[in-house]
Protein backbone atom coordinates (compact mmCIF):
# COMPACT_ATOMS: atom_id res chain seq x y z
CA UNK A 1 0.00 0.00 0.00
CA UNK A 2 1.29 3.68 -1.14
CA UNK A 3 1.45 6.43 1.71
CA UNK A 4 0.27 9.63 0.08
CA UNK A 5 0.38 12.70 1.24
CA UNK A 6 -1.31 15.92 -0.09
CA UNK A 7 -0.32 19.73 0.49
CA UNK A 8 -2.71 21.59 -0.13
CA UNK A 9 -5.07 24.62 1.03
CA UNK A 10 -7.49 22.25 2.69
CA UNK A 11 -8.22 24.32 5.95
CA UNK A 12 -8.96 27.21 4.04
CA UNK A 13 -12.56 28.18 4.95
CA UNK A 14 -13.92 28.51 1.47
CA UNK A 15 -15.36 25.94 -0.78
CA UNK A 16 -12.92 25.87 -3.71
CA UNK A 17 -10.12 24.94 -1.16
CA UNK A 18 -12.64 22.08 -0.21
CA UNK A 19 -13.85 20.60 -3.53
CA UNK A 20 -10.08 20.97 -5.15
CA UNK A 21 -8.97 18.66 -2.10
CA UNK A 22 -11.51 16.54 -2.08
CA UNK A 23 -11.24 16.20 -6.06
CA UNK A 24 -7.76 15.28 -5.69
CA UNK A 25 -8.09 12.64 -2.52
CA UNK A 26 -10.65 11.28 -4.81
CA UNK A 27 -8.95 10.85 -8.20
CA UNK A 28 -6.16 9.39 -6.48
CA UNK A 29 -7.95 6.70 -4.36
CA UNK A 30 -10.33 6.09 -7.89
CA UNK A 31 -6.94 5.00 -9.76
CA UNK A 32 -4.98 3.17 -7.05
CA UNK A 33 -7.26 1.41 -5.06
CA UNK A 34 -4.60 0.77 -2.65
CA UNK A 35 -3.30 3.98 -1.87
CA UNK A 36 -3.34 5.72 1.52
CA UNK A 37 -4.48 9.14 0.90
CA UNK A 38 -3.96 11.35 4.02
CA UNK A 39 -3.64 15.39 4.19
CA UNK A 40 -0.49 17.15 5.24
CA UNK A 41 0.14 20.14 6.82
CA UNK A 42 2.48 23.16 5.85
CA UNK A 43 3.86 25.32 8.59
CA UNK A 44 3.05 29.08 7.38
CA UNK A 45 5.88 31.19 6.10
CA UNK A 46 7.09 34.84 6.17
CA UNK A 47 4.92 37.48 5.10
CA UNK A 48 6.71 39.29 2.21
CA UNK A 49 4.32 41.78 1.45
CA UNK A 50 5.79 44.98 2.99
CA UNK A 51 2.24 46.60 4.00
CA UNK A 52 1.09 43.41 5.37
CA UNK A 53 4.01 42.57 7.65
CA UNK A 54 2.16 44.34 10.18
CA UNK A 55 -0.24 41.87 9.98
CA UNK A 56 2.01 38.93 11.37
CA UNK A 57 2.26 40.56 14.79
CA UNK A 58 -1.65 41.20 15.24
CA UNK A 59 -3.36 39.45 18.09
CA UNK A 60 -6.27 36.66 16.77
CA UNK A 61 -8.70 39.51 18.07
CA UNK A 62 -7.60 42.26 15.52
CA UNK A 63 -7.86 39.84 12.88
CA UNK A 64 -11.36 38.56 13.71
CA UNK A 65 -12.33 42.80 14.06
CA UNK A 66 -10.89 43.28 11.01
CA UNK A 67 -12.84 40.41 9.01
CA UNK A 68 -15.61 41.58 11.17
CA UNK A 69 -15.13 45.44 9.87
CA UNK A 70 -14.94 43.85 5.60
CA UNK A 71 -18.00 41.53 6.06
CA UNK A 72 -19.76 44.56 7.02
CA UNK A 73 -18.73 47.27 4.52
CA UNK A 74 -20.50 44.43 2.18
CA UNK A 75 -24.00 46.13 2.15
CA UNK A 76 -26.04 42.79 2.60
CA UNK A 77 -28.80 42.38 5.41
CA UNK A 78 -27.61 41.83 9.11
CA UNK A 79 -29.70 37.99 8.50
CA UNK A 80 -27.28 37.21 6.06
CA UNK A 81 -24.11 38.65 7.63
CA UNK A 82 -25.22 36.69 10.75
CA UNK A 83 -25.65 33.14 8.57
CA UNK A 84 -22.32 34.22 6.75
CA UNK A 85 -20.47 34.70 10.17
CA UNK A 86 -22.00 31.53 11.13
CA UNK A 87 -21.09 29.63 8.13
CA UNK A 88 -17.26 30.58 8.96
CA UNK A 89 -17.47 29.69 12.50
CA UNK A 90 -18.27 26.36 12.37
CA UNK A 91 -16.67 25.66 8.93
CA UNK A 92 -13.78 23.28 10.28
CA UNK A 93 -15.80 21.16 12.55
CA UNK A 94 -18.72 20.82 9.52
CA UNK A 95 -16.69 20.30 6.81
CA UNK A 96 -12.98 19.13 7.71
CA UNK A 97 -14.05 15.64 8.48
CA UNK A 98 -15.33 14.68 5.19
CA UNK A 99 -11.32 15.06 4.02
CA UNK A 100 -10.42 13.13 7.27
CA UNK A 101 -8.77 16.35 8.20
CA UNK A 102 -8.52 16.97 11.82
CA UNK A 103 -8.00 20.15 14.40
CA UNK A 104 -4.39 18.55 14.80
CA UNK A 105 -1.88 19.60 12.28
CA UNK A 106 -0.02 16.52 10.17
CA UNK A 107 3.89 17.11 9.73
CA UNK A 108 3.66 13.62 8.57
CA UNK A 109 7.16 12.75 6.69
CA UNK A 110 6.46 8.91 6.03
CA UNK A 111 4.94 8.77 3.00
CA UNK A 112 5.88 7.31 -0.65
CA UNK A 113 4.48 10.20 -2.29
CA UNK A 114 4.22 14.15 -1.69
CA UNK A 115 1.71 15.86 -3.83
CA UNK A 116 1.65 19.74 -3.52
CA UNK A 117 -1.67 21.15 -5.04
CA UNK A 118 -4.10 21.81 -6.33
CA UNK A 119 -4.75 25.65 -5.60
CA UNK A 120 -2.29 28.52 -5.32
CA UNK A 121 0.22 26.53 -3.43
CA UNK A 122 2.90 28.49 -4.98
CA UNK A 123 1.83 31.68 -4.32
CA UNK A 124 4.87 32.80 -2.38
CA UNK A 125 3.84 36.38 -2.71
CA UNK A 126 0.99 36.68 -0.74
CA UNK A 127 -0.70 38.89 2.37
CA UNK A 128 -2.08 35.71 3.94
CA UNK A 129 -0.53 35.59 7.26
CA UNK A 130 -1.81 31.70 7.12
CA UNK A 131 0.13 31.08 4.32
CA UNK A 132 2.71 34.07 3.15
CA UNK A 133 6.05 32.60 1.92
CA UNK A 134 5.89 28.40 2.93
CA UNK A 135 8.91 26.77 2.34
CA UNK A 136 7.31 23.64 3.18
CA UNK A 137 4.97 24.23 0.20
CA UNK A 138 7.86 23.86 -2.29
CA UNK A 139 8.71 20.80 -1.01
CA UNK A 140 11.41 21.95 2.34
CA UNK A 141 11.78 18.86 4.89
CA UNK A 142 10.13 16.35 2.28
CA UNK A 143 11.59 13.12 3.14
CA UNK A 144 8.97 11.51 0.25
CA UNK A 145 10.58 8.73 -2.10
CA UNK A 146 8.60 10.94 -4.95
CA UNK A 147 7.96 14.84 -4.42
CA UNK A 148 5.68 15.94 -7.21
CA UNK A 149 2.97 18.43 -7.56
CA UNK A 150 -0.33 18.66 -9.30
CA UNK A 151 -1.96 21.32 -10.73
CA UNK A 152 -0.23 24.03 -8.71
CA UNK A 153 -0.44 27.37 -8.87
CA UNK A 154 1.76 30.67 -8.13
CA UNK A 155 -1.63 32.93 -7.95
CA UNK A 156 -1.13 36.25 -8.95
CA UNK A 157 2.94 35.79 -8.04
CA UNK A 158 4.49 36.82 -11.17
CA UNK A 159 8.13 36.13 -12.50
CA UNK A 160 8.91 39.99 -11.66
CA UNK A 161 7.62 39.48 -7.59
CA UNK A 162 9.62 36.92 -7.19
CA UNK A 163 12.64 39.15 -8.22
CA UNK A 164 11.36 42.21 -6.24
CA UNK A 165 11.48 40.14 -3.24
CA UNK A 166 14.62 38.21 -3.73
CA UNK A 167 13.34 34.68 -3.51
CA UNK A 168 13.65 34.17 -7.42
CA UNK A 169 17.02 31.95 -7.23
CA UNK A 170 15.99 29.96 -4.23
CA UNK A 171 12.86 28.98 -5.35
CA UNK A 172 14.68 28.04 -8.63
CA UNK A 173 16.97 25.51 -6.42
CA UNK A 174 13.85 23.81 -4.65
CA UNK A 175 11.58 23.43 -7.88
CA UNK A 176 14.19 21.35 -9.00
CA UNK A 177 13.83 19.18 -6.43
CA UNK A 178 10.89 17.82 -7.82
CA UNK A 179 10.51 14.46 -9.33
CA UNK A 180 7.76 16.03 -11.46
CA UNK A 181 6.04 19.72 -11.92
CA UNK A 182 2.19 19.98 -12.49
CA UNK A 183 0.58 23.45 -13.11
CA UNK A 184 -2.71 24.64 -14.24
CA UNK A 185 -2.27 28.07 -15.06
CA UNK A 186 -0.08 30.07 -17.86
CA UNK A 187 1.61 32.09 -15.69
CA UNK A 188 3.01 29.27 -13.42
CA UNK A 189 3.83 27.43 -16.41
CA UNK A 190 6.28 30.41 -17.91
CA UNK A 191 7.56 30.95 -13.64
CA UNK A 192 8.73 27.25 -14.06
CA UNK A 193 9.86 27.48 -17.44
CA UNK A 194 11.96 30.35 -16.95
CA UNK A 195 13.28 29.60 -13.54
CA UNK A 196 14.63 25.66 -14.18
CA UNK A 197 14.83 25.86 -17.86
CA UNK A 198 12.07 22.75 -18.20
CA UNK A 199 8.87 22.74 -19.34
CA UNK A 200 6.14 21.57 -16.36
CA UNK A 201 2.94 19.75 -17.23
CA UNK A 202 -0.03 21.53 -17.80
CA UNK A 203 -3.15 19.92 -15.96
CA UNK A 204 -6.49 21.40 -15.07
CA UNK A 205 -7.35 21.95 -11.12
CA UNK A 206 -8.83 19.19 -9.49
CA UNK A 207 -12.64 20.28 -9.61
CA UNK A 208 -12.54 20.34 -12.67
CA UNK A 209 -10.61 16.64 -13.20
CA UNK A 210 -13.07 14.84 -10.90
CA UNK A 211 -16.56 14.38 -12.83
CA UNK A 212 -18.14 15.47 -9.70
CA UNK A 213 -21.47 16.04 -11.00
CA UNK A 214 -21.99 11.90 -10.92
CA UNK A 215 -20.85 11.95 -7.35
CA UNK A 216 -23.77 10.16 -5.06
CA UNK A 217 -22.93 13.24 -2.36
CA UNK A 218 -24.58 15.58 -4.75
CA UNK A 219 -28.38 15.88 -3.69
CA UNK A 220 -30.87 14.59 -6.81
CA UNK A 221 -33.66 17.21 -5.92
CA UNK A 222 -34.06 21.35 -6.48
CA UNK A 223 -33.11 22.85 -3.28
CA UNK A 224 -34.29 26.03 -3.93
CA UNK A 225 -37.77 26.19 -5.64
CA UNK A 226 -38.39 29.30 -6.70
CA UNK A 227 -36.23 30.46 -9.90
CA UNK A 228 -32.77 32.55 -8.76
CA UNK A 229 -29.17 32.94 -10.02
CA UNK A 230 -26.30 33.09 -8.30
CA UNK A 231 -23.53 35.48 -7.05
CA UNK A 232 -20.27 33.95 -6.32
CA UNK A 233 -17.28 35.99 -4.69
CA UNK A 234 -15.95 36.49 -1.49
CA UNK A 235 -18.06 39.16 0.66
CA UNK A 236 -18.18 42.90 -0.35
CA UNK A 237 -16.12 42.27 -3.77
CA UNK A 238 -18.95 43.25 -6.32
CA UNK A 239 -19.06 46.89 -5.69
CA UNK A 240 -22.38 49.58 -5.97
CA UNK A 241 -22.09 49.59 -9.73
CA UNK A 242 -21.89 45.99 -10.12
CA UNK A 243 -24.43 45.55 -7.58
CA UNK A 244 -27.26 47.43 -9.22
CA UNK A 245 -26.46 46.14 -12.57
CA UNK A 246 -27.04 42.32 -11.06
CA UNK A 247 -30.49 43.48 -9.56
CA UNK A 248 -31.74 44.43 -12.37
CA UNK A 249 -30.84 41.37 -14.51
CA UNK A 250 -32.49 39.60 -11.35
CA UNK A 251 -35.52 41.21 -12.40
CA UNK A 252 -35.06 40.85 -16.35
CA UNK A 253 -35.19 37.12 -15.89
CA UNK A 254 -37.23 37.03 -12.70
CA UNK A 255 -35.37 35.51 -10.60
CA UNK A 256 -33.94 35.82 -6.88
CA UNK A 257 -30.59 36.05 -6.38
CA UNK A 258 -28.67 33.83 -4.05
CA UNK A 259 -25.25 34.76 -2.38
CA UNK A 260 -22.70 31.71 -1.43
CA UNK A 261 -19.16 32.07 -0.47
CA UNK A 262 -19.79 35.51 0.53
CA UNK A 263 -22.30 38.66 1.54
CA UNK A 264 -22.74 40.66 -1.14
CA UNK A 265 -25.02 44.27 -1.47
CA UNK A 266 -27.19 42.84 -4.53
CA UNK A 267 -28.02 39.67 -2.18
CA UNK A 268 -31.41 38.35 -1.53
CA UNK A 269 -30.13 35.85 0.51
CA UNK A 270 -26.94 34.16 1.93
CA UNK A 271 -27.48 30.49 1.48
CA UNK A 272 -25.40 28.31 4.22
CA UNK A 273 -24.87 25.01 2.73
CA UNK A 274 -22.36 21.79 2.26
CA UNK A 275 -19.47 22.18 -0.53
CA UNK A 276 -21.76 19.08 -1.89
CA UNK A 277 -24.96 21.23 -2.07
CA UNK A 278 -23.23 24.08 -3.56
CA UNK A 279 -22.61 22.27 -6.55
CA UNK A 280 -26.59 20.96 -6.45
CA UNK A 281 -27.70 25.01 -6.28
CA UNK A 282 -25.36 25.87 -9.10
CA UNK A 283 -26.78 22.85 -11.49
CA UNK A 284 -30.70 24.38 -10.86
CA UNK A 285 -29.62 27.95 -10.97
CA UNK A 286 -30.76 30.31 -14.07
CA UNK A 287 -27.64 32.19 -14.13
CA UNK A 288 -24.21 32.44 -12.55
CA UNK A 289 -22.46 35.37 -11.81
CA UNK A 290 -18.92 35.15 -10.16
CA UNK A 291 -15.38 36.89 -9.87
CA UNK A 292 -13.48 33.59 -8.94
CA UNK A 293 -11.75 30.88 -10.65
CA UNK A 294 -13.64 28.18 -8.51
CA UNK A 295 -16.65 29.89 -9.31
CA UNK A 296 -16.11 29.55 -13.05
CA UNK A 297 -15.19 25.77 -12.99
CA UNK A 298 -18.50 25.16 -10.73
CA UNK A 299 -20.30 26.70 -13.47
CA UNK A 300 -18.54 25.34 -16.46
CA UNK A 301 -19.23 21.63 -15.13
CA UNK A 302 -22.92 22.50 -14.41
CA UNK A 303 -22.67 23.94 -18.35
CA UNK A 304 -24.47 26.99 -16.94
CA UNK A 305 -24.93 30.37 -18.43
CA UNK A 306 -22.48 32.35 -16.55
CA UNK A 307 -20.79 35.79 -16.12
CA UNK A 308 -17.02 35.93 -14.88
CA UNK A 309 -15.64 39.17 -13.31
CA UNK A 310 -11.72 39.57 -13.76
CA UNK A 311 -10.26 42.00 -11.32
CA UNK A 312 -6.80 43.23 -12.04
CA UNK A 313 -4.24 43.23 -8.68
CA UNK A 314 -4.18 47.28 -9.27
CA UNK A 315 -8.46 47.18 -8.99
CA UNK A 316 -8.42 45.42 -5.57
CA UNK A 317 -5.76 43.71 -2.59
CA UNK A 318 -5.88 41.33 -4.70
CA UNK A 319 -6.08 40.18 -8.29
CA UNK A 320 -6.86 36.57 -10.27
CA UNK A 321 -6.70 37.85 -13.82
CA UNK A 322 -3.33 35.20 -14.34
CA UNK A 323 -5.44 32.53 -13.08
CA UNK A 324 -8.93 33.05 -14.63
CA UNK A 325 -7.92 34.78 -17.87
CA UNK A 326 -5.96 31.31 -18.84
CA UNK A 327 -8.97 29.29 -17.57
CA UNK A 328 -11.31 31.21 -19.98
CA UNK A 329 -9.06 31.07 -22.76
CA UNK A 330 -8.28 27.47 -22.18
CA UNK A 331 -11.81 26.10 -21.92
CA UNK A 332 -12.78 28.26 -25.11
CA UNK A 333 -14.75 30.56 -22.71
CA UNK A 334 -13.12 33.75 -23.23
CA UNK A 335 -16.20 35.84 -24.06
CA UNK A 336 -17.92 34.92 -20.68
CA UNK A 337 -15.71 37.60 -19.43
CA UNK A 338 -17.90 41.07 -18.15
CA UNK A 339 -16.75 43.92 -18.96
CA UNK A 340 -17.89 46.99 -17.52
CA UNK A 341 -20.16 45.71 -15.69
CA UNK A 342 -22.19 44.96 -18.60
CA UNK A 343 -23.46 41.15 -17.51
CA UNK A 344 -26.26 41.75 -20.08
CA UNK A 345 -24.35 41.62 -22.55
CA UNK A 346 -22.58 38.79 -21.73
CA UNK A 347 -25.54 36.69 -20.99
CA UNK A 348 -27.46 37.56 -24.21
CA UNK A 349 -24.50 35.49 -26.27
CA UNK A 350 -26.01 32.01 -25.49
CA UNK A 351 -22.84 29.09 -24.37
CA UNK A 352 -22.62 26.29 -26.48
CA UNK A 353 -20.44 23.63 -24.54
CA UNK A 354 -19.66 21.27 -27.06
CA UNK A 355 -16.14 22.40 -27.66
CA UNK A 356 -15.82 23.18 -24.37
CA UNK A 357 -16.64 19.69 -22.97
CA UNK A 358 -14.80 18.15 -25.42
CA UNK A 359 -11.67 19.80 -23.97
CA UNK A 360 -12.69 18.90 -20.48
CA UNK A 361 -12.85 15.43 -21.45
CA UNK A 362 -9.15 15.60 -22.76
CA UNK A 363 -7.74 17.23 -19.75
CA UNK A 364 -9.69 14.49 -17.48
CA UNK A 365 -7.95 12.13 -19.27
CA UNK A 366 -5.07 13.92 -19.46
CA UNK A 367 -4.88 14.09 -15.51
CA UNK A 368 -5.54 10.53 -14.88
CA UNK A 369 -2.66 9.45 -16.92
CA UNK A 370 -0.23 11.77 -15.01
CA UNK A 371 -1.44 10.65 -11.79
CA UNK A 372 -1.43 7.09 -13.02
CA UNK A 373 2.22 7.26 -13.80
CA UNK A 374 3.27 9.06 -10.86
CA UNK A 375 1.31 6.24 -8.73
CA UNK A 376 2.82 3.27 -11.03
CA UNK A 377 6.57 4.59 -10.99
CA UNK A 378 6.72 4.71 -6.97
CA UNK A 379 8.13 1.87 -4.90
CA UNK A 380 6.75 1.39 -1.84
CA UNK A 381 8.72 1.98 1.17
CA UNK A 382 7.76 -0.92 3.05
CA UNK A 383 8.61 -3.29 0.53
Amino acid sequence: MKKVGIMSMQRIYNYGSFLQAYGLKSLIEEIDETAQVIFIDYRPGKVLIEEEIKQESSSGIARVMSKLREYNQAGAKLGDKIRFFNHKRTYAKRFYPLLGVTDSLNHSTELDIQIIGSDEVFNSVQSNVNVGYSRDLYGHNSEAEKLVSYAGSFGNTTLEKLEKYRIKDEIAEVLKNFDSISVRDMNSYQIVTKLIGKEPILNIDPALAYDYMNNEKIPKQRLFQERYMIVYGYSGRFNEIENDYLRKYAKKIDAKILCFGGVQGCCDKFVDCTPFELLAYFRDAEAVVTDTFHGTIFSIINEKSFATVIRKSEEKSYGNEEKLGFLLEMMKLSDRRVKNSDFSAVFDRPIDYTVTNEILTHQRSKSRCYLKLILEHTPNKSN
